[in-house]
């Protein structure tokens, strides 16, 4: 049975709420009844070794999964009280309140600019074009390095440019969540450390859930943490009880290096 610590919502509903929540890939269970609470601007970290459900269970919160033929999902995921999973609820909507970055910077064969506007065109955008994308771009924490290069290919950008512009891309079109399968992972240090800085300011503004395989990074940017070990959910609670004094010996084996 999980751990599940107090988790202060600070008077606010939840941004996400899963109940019972599994997954399964034909006959095998990749996600085994997860219980998890995001709080509403905060960093929700989910932490694992390889092969454990993390981003089964982050694709799960957009209905990412819808998208993988053999996938099915089981539970509840409760997002302003309704259910993500309802047969009345469009996966397309969903993903546009709940945005999703991948691990891979995932550009598309277009200008910077055009990556940009691409998600506020398809939604049928009718504002200030130029002016969302320069937000979008200085959310993301590029402005400053390519507004003189907006009509350039994304692919001339280094691979820490393209993955701020991937994020910019996901916030154009304005969501309430953002997920990230590991966004940092193909990065060198130094922009490793430039997309850390870019989620602790986006916070502010929006609910991140981050899928990491750095111990030290999760450390460092988020709230809370969530410890999963073969599909299931071991302990969550705050990040520095979970790191510090956590409550189940797997969890502290896994955080002090002892497996994984």
């Amino acid at each position: 049975m999980a751990t599940i610590h107090d988790i202060d919502t600070e008077g606010r509903p939840p941004a996400l709420e899963a109940r019972s929540l599994s997954v399964f890939y034909g006959s095998k269970q990749a996600v085994k009844e997860v219980d998890l609470v995001v709080p509403a601007h905060k960093v929700v970290a989910l932490i694992g070794p390889s092969g454990c459900g993390k981003s089964t269970l982050l694709r799960c919160f957009n209905r990412m999964n819808d998208l993988v033929g053999s996938a099915r999902v089981e539970g509840r995921v409760d997002f302003h009280g309704k259910n993500l999973y309802d047969d009345d609820v469009d996966p397309v909507e969903v993903r546009r309140r709940i945005g999703m970055v991948f691990q891979k910077p995932n550009p598309f064969p277009k200008s910077i600019y055009d990556n940009v506007a691409f998600g506020p065109r398809v939604n049928g955008f009718k504002g200030d074009l130029d002016g969302l994308v320069q937000d979008s771009l200085r959310q993301a924490a590029l402005w400053d390095e390519i507004h003189d290069r907006l009509g350039d290919s994304a692919y001339a950008l280094s691979g820490g440019q393209q993955q701020r512009l991937c994020i910019a891309r996901t916030l154009a079109v304005k969501p309430e969540i953002v997920l990230m399968d590991e966004p940092a992972s193909a990065l060198d240090p130094i922009a490793t450390q430039r997309i850390e800085e870019l989620i602790y300011e986006l916070k502010k503004d929006y609910t991140i859930v981050i899928v990491t395989h750095n111990m030290q990074q999760a450390a460092r940017i988020s709230d809370y943490t969530a410890f999963l070990y073969m599909g299931a959910l071991i302990e969550y609670g705050p990040t520095d009880m979970i790191f510090t004094n956590p409550s189940e010996e797997r969890t502290e084996a896994y955080v002090t290096g002892r497996f994984g």
